[in-house]
Formats: structure tokens, sequence, C-alpha cells
């Protein structure tokens, strides 16, 4: 049996340098192929987060009237802030109108290097809207 083991163990060899090298070939072209990908789903993360806050710009328009009883046909961020949190992407002076009963937010939001301009942009709109690919700046609305 102990002659066995000697033998089983003689046999044993570790990697070769080529076959290192190998492995580290693959994995550089595996890395080069998917930091491109990951780098557009943050881009796409950042986009819809920006839309999300516009959406919820919106609806906390809603609330106020809501609560205040009365139809504002114009609302900006002091009159909503108390309705939103103090982490929105959307820069302060955006502007909610209320035209015929149908919200319009008007403004626009920045997170890093994506910027989105909201022109009087309805929920159904902003829902929409897709990502520019021509640039990192994006108008929804009218």
């Amino acid at each position: 049996m102990g002659q066995l083991l000697k033998k089983h163990i003689k046999n044993e060899k570790g990697l070769t340098l080529i076959e290192l090298l190998a492995v580290i070939v693959i994995l550089g072209i595996i890395a080069a192929i998917a930091i491109p990908s990951i780098a557009n789903i943050i881009e796409k993360s950042r986009y819809d987060a920006i839309k999300a806050d516009g959406i919820q710009v919106l609806n906390s328009a809603k609330l106020y009237i809501s609560g205040n009883g009365a139809k504002s046909t114009d609302i900006d961020a002091t009159d909503l802030a108390e309705y939103l949190d103090n982490e929105t992407t959307l820069d302060s002076g955006y502007e909610v109108d209320v035209v015929n009963g149908e919200m319009k937010l008007s403004g626009s939001g920045q997170k890093g290097n994506i910027k989105v301009i909201f022109t009087n942009a309805t929920i159904e709109q902003i829902n929409q809207a897709n990502r520019s690919t021509t640039g990192n700046t994006t108008t929804i609305g009218n």
C-alpha cells in the first residue's frame, strides 16, 4: 500500500507556465468583453434613476394638491420639499404645471455623466422615453 501511494504522488504534476499563461489570456479576453457591458448597465441605471425621480416629483405634486385642497397651476421645488427626499437627482429649479388636470414636469436632473432635461413631461412620456444613444443628454417631453 505504501509503494502505491508513493507511486501516485510521483505522478502528480503542477501547472506549467504555458497553462498558466493560457488561463491569464482567457481571463483577459473575458474581461475585455465584460467591461463595456458593465459600463452600459451603469449608465442605464443612472438614466432610470433620473426618470424615477421625475415620476416621484409628479406623484408628490398630486399629494401636494390633494393635501392643500387647491388646484394649483404652478408648483415648484419649495412647495414639494416636505413630500420628497433630499436625495433627488433633479436640480432644485424644477416645477410642475397643472394643465387641464394633467401634471407636467419641467426641469433637469443629472447623475454622474448622464443628464435628462424634462420639458412639460408627463408620467406617460417619462415612462416611454428611451436614453439618447448619441450623447449623455436626453430630453423628455414636448
